[in-house]
């Protein structure tokens, strides 16, 4: 296991759910861990790309969104102040520290989220329940059949014509020497994954690193079912 998802990488408790992908279980350890890597090694970048995956997605007041590999519910909480009262958010996570850090928070900020403990194999959401589901620094942690799957069971649980927006790493082929270990993903070959799974309209950017900064940097994906 890469030396930073060693880091944040705990046992699965009772109550976490069985993933065939990687599960980062340390609750608000996580979230000191994030923070002080993003101030002092990223130079802000990881604040930045999640920032700009909740622009891309385009949340409007009113609508109903999901979180997949949420976390502690950073980006999760951002989508929940943009649908507003009359949305839904909810947020999943193999994780069971990471959830209740999640609904802590939320708790704390009064907004309405639905934090669960789930897994990207069995999203618990019927059919066509979200106009737009985003994916955050998590692709990256599972095997290449499980981002098939997970991408598949995505694209279920989105309305026809929901979007979608995926960021993550790139991957550690394509660094150019840079020596953060976490994985990352090919956007070409999540654009593959997604075409396969129902999407269309699939549009790439890059989140390149900044000069003396230990991001490694960044890809968005978006795309809309069908």
């Amino acid at each position: 296991m890469h030396t930073f998802a060693r880091r944040l990488h705990g046992s699965a408790s009772e109550e976490s759910q069985s993933t065939k992908g990687l599960t980062l279980d340390q609750g608000w350890r996580y979230d000191l861990t994030v923070a002080i890597m993003d101030t002092f090694a990223f130079r802000g970048q990881g604040r930045a790309l999640r920032r700009r995956a909740v622009v891309l997605a385009n949340i409007q007041p009113g609508e109903r969104a999901l979180d997949v590999g949420c976390g502690t519910g950073t980006v999760t909480l951002d989508a929940q102040r943009r649908v507003g009262a009359t949305g839904y958010v909810a947020g999943i996570d193999p994780g069971a520290r990471q959830i209740a850090s999640a609904r802590a928070k939320a708790a704390r900020r009064r907004l309405p989220v639905d934090f669960q403990v789930g897994v990207v194999e069995k999203l618990p959401f019927a059919d066509q329940s979200f106009d737009v589901a985003l994916s955050t620094l998590m692709m990256h942690h599972l095997p290449a059949p499980l981002k098939r799957q997970g991408l598949a069971e995505i694209a279920r649980t989105l309305k026809p014509g929901g979007r979608l927006v995926i960021a993550d790493f790139i991957h550690t082929a394509d660094r150019q020497g840079r020596s953060f270990h976490a994985g990352g993903s090919r956007m070409r070959d999540l654009a593959a994954l997604a075409t396969e799974a129902g999407f269309s309209n699939i549009q790439m950017e890059e989140m390149p690193p900044l000069r003396f900064s230990a991001f490694p940097g960044a890809g968005l994906l978006t795309a809309r079912k069908g």
